[in-house]
C-alpha cells in the first residue's frame, strides 16, 4: 500500500500538479531513463510553456542555499518542481524565493534615495565633469503589469528630484554612477532555495515550471493551379519566444487543443502541463511528427532548435499535393441589422413584418477539401490562419482570401469563407406577407434572383431562414430544396454564363 501511494504523489509531481516541496521519487535504476542533458519544452498555444531543464547541484549534507538564474521573466513559482529524476537522492525544499526585478537605473536609484552619488554632467559642449546630488526621490515604484502572466517589475513613475548645492530639480542632472550594485539586487530572474540534502554530493537535479511569454500557431498556405482546384497544402508552425530567456538545443513539443488553464483575470483554455521525452529521429524524417495525447495532438519538432529571445521561428509540419478541392458560392440573401433587434424579445422580433427582409446583394466564395489520407492529407490540423492562392497565366502566385479554422481532426472536411464574388450578383424581395392572428399563422413569399455575369455557369446554393416560427411548411416552390436544420434551408441553383436564375417560394407559419 506504501509502495503505490508513493508512486501515485511522484506521478502528480511530474506531470507539475504539486508545487514545490518535499520531494520524493520511488528509486529507480539510472538506465531506466535517460538523463535530461538539453532543456525540453513543451508549448501550447495560449501562450504559456512548460519547461524542464537540467540542474547541476553540488550539495553538502543539511541545509544548502542554491540560487538559480537561468528561468524566463514569466515562470510561475507556484508550478516550480526541483526533483532527482532518478529518484536515487532525497531533498527537501525548505524554503522557495523568486525575483523578478533585475537592477535597472531606476531601481538603484531608488535604493540610494537620501543618498549623495556623482553624476557626470556635460558642460559647456564636449566638457564632462562630475557633480555631486542628494536623491530626494528616485520616482520608481514596484508595481504589477499583466501583458502576459502577471510578471511583476518596476517602472519610474514621476520625475526623479535631486537635490545640488542646496536648490531641487526634477529629472538627472547628468548620467548616475553608483558606488555598488548592492545586497538586494540581482541582475536576471531568480530562483533561490532553501535546500536540505540527506547527504554530501553532486545532484543532477531535474527543474520543471510553468512560464508565460511563449506561444505557437499554425499557418497554412493554399495553392491553386490557374485553373481547377487541384490545390497544394503547406502548413507551418510559428514559435514566438518572448519570454526573456534563450533556449540552446531545446527539444520542442507542440500541443494543440482547448485545455483548461486559470490565468490571471479568470479561466484561460490552456493545458495541465505535462513534458515528455522525444523521440531519435533519422535525416529522413519529415521535420514535425504528430501523433494524439490524451483529448489533444502533439507535434514534435524531430530535430533540436535553438529558441532565441524575442525571436520567431517557423518549422514546415505539412506538405500534401494533389489534394482535392471544391469552390462553393453560397448566397444568404437576408440581411438582418442585429444591432437593431438589441434588447427585444424573440415574440417581438418574429412579429416584425420588416425583419429579414433586407436585401444582401453579395454572394459568399467558399473553399473546402476533404482532410483525409485518401485526399493526400490526413493529419489532425491545429488551429490556425489559412491563406489562398492562384496562380495566373504567368504562373505568379496572387492572394485570393484568408480565414481561421478551428482544430480539425482527420477524414473532417474543412469549409472556408474566403471573399465575395466579384461576378455574381443575388437580389431577394419578399412578394407577399400575411399574418392571421386568430388563426395563428403567417404566410410569406419570396423572391431571389442570382445574375452570372461569368463566362462559365455555376452553381450557387440559395441559402434561406425560416425565422418567423419553429412549426413551418413550404407550400410552394420553383426549385427543390434540402433542409439544413430545424429552420434553414437550402436551394441548389444552377446559372448559365451570363444568365440569370430566380427561385420563388412560399412558407406557412404555425404557432
Amino acid at each position: 500500500m506504501r509502495r503505490k501511494l508513493t508512486i501515485a504523489i511522484c506521478t502528480l509531481l511530474t506531470v507539475g500538479l504539486l508545487s514545490a516541496g518535499f520531494l520524493c521519487a520511488e528509486p529507480r535504476e539510472q538506465e531506466d531513463r535517460p538523463a535530461l542533458t538539453d532543456p525540453a519544452l513543451t508549448i501550447y498555444n495560449q501562450n504559456f510553456a512548460v519547461i524542464r531543464q537540467p540542474l547541476s547541484l553540488d550539495l553538502k549534507a543539511g541545509l544548502n542555499h542554491v540560487s538559480f538564474t537561468e528561468t524566463t521573466a514569466f515562470l510561475e513559482p507556484d508550478s516550480v518542481i526541483l526533483r532527482d529524476p532518478f529518484g536515487l537522492r532525497k531533498i527537501q525544499v525548505y524554503e522557495q524565493n523568486f525575483r523578478n526585478d533585475p537592477v535597472s537605473q531606476e531601481r538603484l536609484l531608488s535604493m540610494y534615495e537620501g543618498k549623495t552619488i556623482d553624476f557626470l554632467v556635460k558642460r559647456d559642449g564636449d566638457k564632462i565633469e562630475t557633480v555631486k546630488g542628494k536623491i530626494i526621490r528616485s520616482g520608481y515604484v514596484q508595481h504589477y503589469v499583466q501583458p502576459q502572466y502577471g510578471y511583476q517589475q518596476g517602472y519610474a513613475q514621476g520625475q526623479p528630484i535631486i537635490e545640488i548645492d542646496g536648490h531641487l530639480q526634477f529629472g538627472l542632472p547628468g548620467q548616475p554612477l553608483f558606488p555598488s550594485l548592492g545586497d538586494d539586487t540581482v541582475l536576471k530572474p531568480t530562483l533561490h532555495w532553501l535546500l536540505g540534502a540527506d547527504q554530501a554530493g553532486r545532484l543532477d537535479a531535474e527543474l520543471s515550471y510553468v512560464s508565460g511569454g511563449m506561444k505557437w500557431e499554425a499557418d497554412y498556405n493554399i495553392v491553386a493551379p490557374e485553373k481547377g482546384d487541384i490545390i497544394d497544402v503547406i502548413g507551418w508552425v510559428t514559435i514566438d519566444n518572448q519570454s526573456g530567456k534563450q533556449f540552446d538545443h531545446a527539444r520542442v513539443r507542440l500541443l494543440a487543443g482547448d485545455v483548461n488553464k486559470i490565468m490571471p483575470g479568470g479561466v484561460f483554455n490552456g493545458p495541465a502541463a505535462r513534458a515528455m521525452e522525444m523521440k531519435a529521429a533519422d535525416a529522413m524524417a519529415p521535420p514535425v511528427s504528430e501523433r494524439s495525447f490524451d483529448e489533444y495532438h502533439l507535434y514534435t519538432l524531430v530535430r533540436p532548435v535553438t529558441l532565441r529571445d524575442h525571436e520567431t521561428k517557423q518549422v514546415e509540419f505539412v506538405r500534401a499535393t494533389g489534394v482535392d478541392s471544391k469552390r462553393l458560392y453560397v448566397y444568404d440573401g437576408a440581411q438582418i441589422q442585429w444591432n437593431r433587434y438589441n434588447g427585444w424579445s424573440f415574440e417581438n422580433i418574429r412579429n416584425d413584418p420588416s425583419y429579414g427582409t433586407q436585401s444582401n446583394p453579395k454572394i459568399w466564395v467558399m473553399q473546402e477539401f476533404r482532410n483525409s489520407a485518401a485526399n493526400h492529407m490526413g493529419i489532425a490540423l491545429p488551429r490556425g490562419r489559412m491563406r489562398f492562392y492562384r496562380r495566373d497565366e504567368d504562373g505568379r502566385l496572387q492572394f485570393t482570401g484568408e480565414n481561421y479554422i478551428d482544430h480539425t481532426p482527420k477524414d473532417e472536411t474543412v469549409r472556408l469563407y474566403t471573399g465575395n464574388s466579384f461576378d455574381l450578383v443575388g437580389e431577394r424581395k419578399r412578394t407577399d406577407y400575411h399574418v392571421d392572428s386568430n388563426r395563428r399563422t403567417f404566410d410569406e413569399s419570396f423572391e431571389i434572383k442570382v445574375r452570372n455575369h461569368k463566362k462559365e455557369r455555376v452553381e450557387v446554393r440559395v441559402v434561406e431562414h425560416l425565422y418567423r416560427c419553429e412549426n413551418w411548411e413550404i407550400v410552394s416552390k420553383t426549385h427543390n430544396y434540402r433542409k439544413i436544420d430545424s429552420n434553414q434551408v437550402e436551394f441548389p441553383v444552377t446559372i448559365a454564363a451570363d444568365g440569370e436564375a430566380t427561385v420563388r417560394y412560399s412558407v406557412h407559419y404555425t404557432w
